[in-house]
């Protein structure tokens, strides 16, 4: 090989992650992100979670972070992805066309004090504005993970955590990251407090 292809996406990675490590007011809204779900998580509620191709299994990767566990041993917390049924989203693509196949679930399973995450690298996903438009309408919570071209997803968001880059992989690989420490955060705080929902001897 001519370039070293591995070592260049290693330190543009780096150099994504170094910025978003170094970004205050990113890190101020991942704060906020981590607390909404905790108080959501803390008070009964579930996290719903919506994303497409790698997004889809970020996901599945988050959402079992919470319902298993994340370091520690501990009561599992309600977190659900919507990307997993697959005769819920073949039916729903098929009768009613695949923008749709997060909407509608969000419509069916989504209750008031309910979270939707949703996770776009583009921002621009049909599916996935489709999902936060449906959320908002029934007065969900609704959090964004997307990338520097994910504007469209603002207007839907409560909560919008923008990575600083615009390059589909590394945009996926700082969501997990985030999300990760996110996880770390729920789980500390979850277990902190006794006699509640926290761990579970309510």
């Amino acid at each position: 090989m001519s370039q070293d292809l591995i070592g260049t996406h290693l330190r543009q990675s780096l150099a994504a992650l170094d910025r978003a490590a170094k970004d205050p007011a990113l890190l101020a809204v991942a704060r906020r992100i981590a607390d909404v779900i905790i108080a959501a998580l803390d008070s009964g509620n579930k996290l719903l979670l919506v994303g497409n191709g790698g997004s889809a299994a970020d996901a599945q990767h988050i959402a079992a972070e919470i319902v298993g566990r994340y370091k520690k041993d501990r009561p599992g917390y309600a977190a659900m992805a919507l990307t997993t049924d697959t005769s819920a989203l073949t039916a729903i693509s098929n009768d009613y066309g695949f923008e749709w196949v997060f909407a509608r679930q969000v419509e069916g399973l989504a209750q008031e004090g309910d979270i939707l995450l949703a996770l776009s690298t583009s921002g621009r996903s049909p599916s996935i504005l489709k999902a936060l438009r449906a959320a908002r309408e029934l007065g969900i919570t609704t959090i964004g993970f997307t990338g520097t071209q994910g504007e469209p997803m603002a207007a839907y968001c409560d909560h919008l955590l923008v990575v600083p880059s615009d390059d589909t992989p590394i945009v996926q690989q700082i969501h997990i990251a985030f999300a990760h420490g996110i996880c770390d955060a729920i789980e500390q705080t979850m277990m902190r407090e006794p006699g509640s929902v926290r761990d579970g001897r309510s």
